[in-house]
Formats: structure tokens, sequence, C-alpha cells
């Protein structure tokens, strides 16, 4: 049945693993802001916090797919896993539970080098070992699994949770969830994974850097990386400026708090739904059609609607969860980009992962830098704008099916 789904049967209980890692790892994404900025802290040092935190990601991000092809996943995951424990355990003990401000930014930006080495490195894992007839598929659920664990469990547990541990005990519960989500991936997971055999440790280094070399020598996975940073821009960027501008038109904060949830999801849902229609009715189409052109649609139309509608909450809560879902039509550039990598599958997830982590910066960047050129308005346009962009990048990326379709095509004119 697994295998329908297109989920490969050996890898199940790692997808099971991975939403167990994330809810731990989501624990306090909702709460840990404000609770920092009520105890003392200012709103910059807040923000230094979580900078430093987004930069660690970003560099994991890199390298989760190169160390799965020099390590193996396992081991990859496990250096993941325990320094997800080590910098969690120092931010409370040392930092969180005094206030030491210093000793904070260490360990969270310690900690951040965590869930990408374990979660990005178990999709590297899957994009290697599942048929290219089921890849989008399977990324759509890792996607849904990721996003489950990390933005609905990880809330709903944390709600609960806190009322009854509080804060700092609740924290160190995600400790026992990640735990709990490893040795589903790492021990109830059976599945054999093999990695390059490298002659040397120069080889192995030269195999490490291949996550920044295969920018010059592929140019199609510098373009999907391209892809994938467009892909997040307005989910980062939105926070920026959309519930101020949700408040001018009637719908206030904890409205908006509902709304955001709502659009994602939509998003979760459709994760799953267009991994399937990615194998069906291709990667790239998708991508084009339902992620980019849909995007550059529902960007915009999303902060119109509570212009249009006067503030109704049903009419943007169903124009958010159509967003949320089209955001999703990206899904399949995860079974894309290594396609066009070839042997060097590793380098291209890296690639991708990367992306995935620049985007937290890419765009409150633009909206900060824009928007006070061109209002808030101009922003969601300068968004619309960019996921066109995408949408034309991705029909110039040649997957291999085409470059053979080519390679046909001369050979018969030869022979004629």
């Amino acid at each position: 049945m697994l295998e329908k789904i297109g989920i490969t049967k050996n890898l199940g209980w790692g997808f099971f693993g991975v939403m167990l890692f994330m809810m731990g790892d989501g624990i306090e994404a909702g709460w840990l802001s404000p609770f920092l900025i009520e105890s003392g802290l200012t709103i910059q040092q807040s923000a230094a916090i979580f900078t430093v935190y987004g930069i660690s990601i970003a560099l994991s991000s890199w390298f989760s797919g190169v160390c799965v092809d020099v390590f193996g996943p396992k081991r990859t995951m496990a250096i993941g896993l325990a320094v997800y424990i080590i910098g969690t355990a120092g931010f409370i003990t040392y930092g969180f539970s005094t206030m030491n401000y210093p000793v904070m930014l260490l360990t969270y930006f310690i900690k951040g080098f965590g869930y990408p080495l374990f979660a990005y490195s178990f999709l590297t894992w899957v994009i290697y070992k599942t048929p290219q007839s089921k890849l989008s598929s399977a990324v759509g659920w890792f996607w849904f699994v990721f996003c489950a664990g990390m933005m609905v469990l990880g809330a709903w547990y944390s709600s609960f949770a806190i009322q009854h541990l509080g804060y700092i005990n609740t924290m160190w519960t995600s400790i026992f969830w990640v735990c709990l989500g490893a040795v589903l991936a790492l021990v109830i997971n059976k599945d054999k994974f093999e990695k390059k055999k490298l002659a040397n440790k120069k080889e192995a280094v030269k195999e490490l850097l291949k996550g920044i070399t295969i920018l010059k020598s592929n140019p199609r996975v510098a373009a999907g990386g391209i892809v994938r940073v467009i892909n997040s821009l307005s989910v980062y960027g939105f926070p920026v400026f959309l519930p101020m501008h949700m408040a001018q038109h009637g719908i206030e904060t904890t409205a908006w708090l509902q709304l955001w949830g709502t659009f994602f999801l939509g998003n979760i849902i459709f994760n799953l739904v267009f991994g399937f229609i990615g194998d069906k009715f291709g990667w790239k189409n998708t991508i084009i059609w339902f992620g980019g052109i849909g995007c550059a649609i529902f960007t915009p139309l999303l902060f119109y609607i509570p212009v249009i509608t006067n503030g109704s909450i049903v009419m943007t809560s169903i124009v958010g969860f159509i967003w949320g879902g089209l955001v999703a039509g990206y899904v399949p550039i995860g079974a894309l980009v290594p396609s066009v990598a070839g042997e060097d599958k590793g380098a291209a997830m890296s690639v991708l992962n990367f992306s995935a982590g620049l985007s937290t910066f890419v765009a409150p960047a633009i909206a900060l830098t824009f928007i006070g050129l061109v209002g808030a308005e101009g922003v969601v346009w300068i968004f619309s704008a960019l996921y066109l962009v995408s949408a034309i990048i991705v029909k110039f990326i040649r997957i291999p099916e085409e470059e053979g379709g080519k390679v046909k095509e001369k050979t018969l004119l030869v022979t004629s």
C-alpha cells in the first residue's frame, strides 16, 4: 500500500520519524519570541537570536545533501540529532533559564544545525531510493510530514503543554520528541543505503564541496535553486506587512493568526496533492501552471480580497487556503532538480535545501527594501512578477527525458 501512494516501503517509518522530530523542533516556534521580550529582552535582541538561528539553518541545509553522499544518511541524521540536543540543552540550561543573552545567541545558533541535517538528509535518502515515476509523490509526502510536524502538531502540543508544564519544561520535552522520531527513522527504519566509495580524504572534501561547485558545473541545478528561493517569497514576506494590512481592513490580530493557520492547512494538504499531480501531469507543468502562474495570480488577490470584501473572514479564508495550496505547486522541484543532476543528487539537494533556507532572508529583505518606495501593494506585485519569472525559468530547465527525445530525433534524421 505504501508503494502505491508514493512511499518507498523500507522508508515508511522514516517519514513518521521526521514528523515527530519536526514536532519537537516546532514546539517553541509560536511563543518563544514574545516570551523572550516579556522576560526582558528587546525586540532587536529577540530578532538577533532568530537571525543567527536562520544563518545556521541555511548553512546546515546547504551541506545536508552532500554529507549524505560522504557519510551516509543515518550517520548524518545522527549528527543532526546530537547537535540539536546539545544546542537545545545548552539554550535551556545556560541561556533561557537565566536570560543570558550571549549564551542564547550561541546555543540557538548551534541548535539551528540540527533539523536540516536530520530532515533534509532523510529527504535526500528518499530522492535516491524512490523510483522516478513516484518521485514527486514521495517529495510531497516528505513536505506533508515536515509541515504537519513543525507547523501543526508542534503548535497544538505546545499550547497544551505550556498550561500544564510551563515554558521551560515544555521546551525540555522537545528533546523527547526528537529522540523518539530519531528511533523510528534510524533504528526501526531498516532501509540500507550505499554511500559513495571515496578513495581518500581529498576525494571526500571534493565531494563535500560539490554542494558549491555544482552551481557552476550544472547551471540547471543553479536555476532550480533560484526557483526554490522564489517559491517561499510570499510565505516569509507576508508576515512583514500583511497583518497590518489585514488590521486596516477589519481583520484583527487574533483573527489573522487563525487565518494564517488556515492558509497553511491548504499548504499541507496540497503538498500531497501536487506530489501526485506532478507524477501524472508532469513535474514542469505542475510547477509552471500551479506554482508559478497560480501564485502570481493569488498572491496579489490575497492582498486585495480584504479590501474588496470589507474584511470578510470567509472570503479571505477561501482565497488564502487556495494561495497556500498553490505555494505547494512547487513540490515537484524536489524531483526535477535531482533528475538533472545525474549522479550528484546529494549536491543538487544541498542547493535546494540551502535555497529553502535562503528564502527566510530574501523575502523579508525584499519587503523591507521596497516597502518604503512602492508600499505594501508594490511589494506584493514584485512577488507576483517573481513567480512569473520562476515559471519561465522552469520552462527552460531541460530534463533527461526531453534530452533523450532530442537525441532520438537526431538519430532518426541521420539514419534517414
